[in-house]
C-alpha cells in the first residue's frame, strides 16, 4: 500500500525558516515501525503542505490537543476521498470516542504493537474501529526511526531513548499514555541509531534523561565518542546533587538542557504534583550546569492557584538572579484527560472546549487570584524585559565557558525568541 502519514498544524505559515523547525519524530517513528512492503510519505504541516490531490491507499494522523480540529479536518478531507484515515497521539488516545466520530478507525496509545495489525486490516478491508495496546512497549522493540524520511533539518534530528514518567505532574498527560515507569531502549541501539544521523546535532524527545541517571550515564559514555552535539530535558533536582552526571553529559556533548522550572512558588510547585523540585535550589543548580560549559533553558508557567499579580516581576527577578540563558513563558493549560482537567471540571472552572485554544498560550480556565488581562500584560512585560536587545547581549557573552558555538547557538536562539513576544500576536489576553 502507498501510505500517508502526517502531522497537521493549524495557520501554519509556510518558509523558508519552517525548515529549521525540529522535525516531527512521531512521523519518523511511524514510518519505522510500518512493514517494509508498503511506501511511506510524512508531511508535517508545519513545513509543508498537504497534496490532497495525491493518491494513498490509507492515512493516518498524529496529533495532540492544540492541532486536534486541524487534524480532523485533514481527515475529513480524505474520507471524502474514500481512503481510510486512522488517528493516533495524544488527544485520540485521550478522548478516542470524539477522535473517532472523524476517522475510519483510532489508535490508542503506543503504536508499534497495534500499528502492523491495522495495516493488515485495512488490506483485507476489515478495518476495526479501534486499537488499543495490550502492553507497554518492551524498548528492545522500539526500532530505530526513519531518518532518512521526511524534510530534511540540515542543524537538527530528533531522538528519543525512553518512554514513560514516574514523576505525575497534574497539569501532563505523559503518565496516562506512556506509564509511570521509565522504559530504557539499549545503549548499543541508541548509539547505533545516532550513528546513523546525519546532522551535526540531535534533540532528545524524552520526557527527561535523568529520570534513570546510571542508565544516562551509561548512555552519556558512548555519546562521547560521537563528537555530536546534544539538547535534552532534565529535571533540576537530580541536576542539582549528582556532578558525575554533568560531568559525563558534558563531555558526552550536551550543550543544553531543558528544565521545567514550572513556578518560583513551592506552593504551587507542591500542589501540580512536582514536589522534587525545590526552589531553594534553582539558583545553584543553573550556577552547576553553567560551570560544565552547558546551557540552560527554564520553562515557567503561570496561572497556577497561588499565582498574583506580584508573580511575574518576583519571577523575573529571579530568572536574572539565576542567570538561565534562555527562558519559556507559558499558561497552565489544564489538558482533557490529565487530573488538572478533571479537578478544574469538578471544580467548575474549565471555561474553554475549544481544543485549537489549547496551546498554551489561552487561558481556559477561571483563575484564583488573577484575570486573563493580567495574566496576558504579565506574561507581555517580563518576556520583552527579558528579551530586549540590551539584555541579550549581556547575558550572551556572560559565560567564558561556553565555546564559540554555543555562543552562537545562544544569541540565535534568543533572537528566535525575542520575534515570537515582539512580532507575533500572543493569543492570550
Amino acid at each position: 500500500m502507498k501510505i500517508l502519514y502526517v502531522a497537521p498544524h493549524p495557520n501554519a505559515k509556510y518558509g523558508l525558516f519552517t525548515r529549521f523547525t525540529y522535525p516531527s519524530l512521531t512521523l519518523k517513528q511511524l514510518a519505522a515501525i510500518t512493514p517494509p512492503e508498503h511506501s511511506v510519505e510524512i508531511v508535517d504541516e508545519r513545513i509543508e503542505k498537504i497534496n490532497f490531490k495525491k493518491s494513498y491507499d490509507a492515512v493516518g494522523i498524529s496529533c495532540m490537543t492544540y492541532n486536534s480540529i486541524r487534524g480532523y479536518e485533514v481527515a475529513e478531507e480524505f474520507r471524502k476521498q474514500k481512503i481510510p484515515v486512522f488517528l493516533g497521539g495524544y488527544h485520540p488516545s485521550l478522548l478516542p470516542d470524539e477522535a473517532k466520530q472523524h476517522a475510519d478507525s483510532i489508535v490508542v496509545g503506543e503504536a508499534e504493537l497495534t500499528l502492523p495489525r491495522l495495516l493488515k486490516d485495512i488490506e483485507k478491508n476489515q478495518l476495526k474501529p479501534f486499537y488499543r495496546q495490550e502492553r507497554f512497549v518492551d524498548p528492545k522493540e522500539i526500532p530505530a526511526a526513519r531518518h532518512d524520511i521526511g524534510s530534511y533539518n540540515p542543524f537538527n534530528e530528533p531522538i528519543q531513548a525512553s518512554r514513560g514518567c514516574p514523576v505525575g505532574c497534574e497539569f501532563c498527560a505523559m503518565r496516562i499514555i506512556e506509564g509511570n515507569r521509565v522504559r530504557t531502549r539499549p545503549v548499543d541501539h541508541m548509539i547505533d541509531e545516532m550513528k546513523s544521523i546525519k546532522t551535526k546535532s540531535i534533540f532528545f524527545a524524552d520526557a527527561s534523561l535523568t529520570i534513570n541517571p546510571k542508565y544516562s550515564k551509561s548512555l552519556f559514555k558512548g555519546m562521547s565518542e560521537l563528537n555530536k552535539y546534544f539538547e535534552c530535558f532534565g529535571n533540576i533536582n537530580v541536576l542539582v546533587r549528582d556532578e558525575e552526571f554533568l560531568k559525563l553529559a558534558s563531555e558526552a556533548g550536551i550543550y543544553n538542557w531543558y528544565v521545567g522550572i514550572e513556578s518560583i512558588s513551592q506552593q504551587n510547585i507542591d500542589a501540580a504534583g512536582k514536589g522534587t523540585n525545590k526552589v531553594e535550589k534553582y539558583g545553584e543548580a543553573v550556577k552547576k550546569i553553567r560551570d560544565y560549559g552547558m546551557m540552560i533553558t527554564g520553562f515557567f508557567m503561570f496561572g497556577f492557584d497561588f499565582d498574583t499579580i506580584e508573580t511575574f516581576d518576583k519571577t523575573l527577578k529571579a530568572i536574572y538572579d539565576w542567570g538561565f540563558d534562555e527562558v519559556s513563558f507559558s499558561v497552565v493549560t489544564p489538558y482533557p484527560g490529565t487530573p488538572l482537567f478533571e479537578r478544574y471540571e469538578k471544580e467548575g472552572k474549565i471555561t474553554c472546549r475549544d481544543w485549537s485554544k489549547y496551546g498554551e498560550g489561552n487561558v481556559n480556565y477561571a483563575m484564583k487570584n488573577l484575570t486573563e488581562k493580567e495574566l496576558a500584560e504579565g506574561i507581555r512585560r517580563i518576556a520583552r524585559d527579558y528579551y530586549s536587545i540590551p539584555n541579550i547581549v549581556k547575558r550572551s557573552f556572560t559565560n567564558t565557558n561556553y565555546s564559540p558555538y554555543r555562543i552562537f547557538i545562544k544569541v540565535m536562539r534568543n533572537i528566535s525568541v525575542r520575534k515570537f513576544y515582539f512580532t507575533e500576536k500572543l493569543t492570550i489576553g
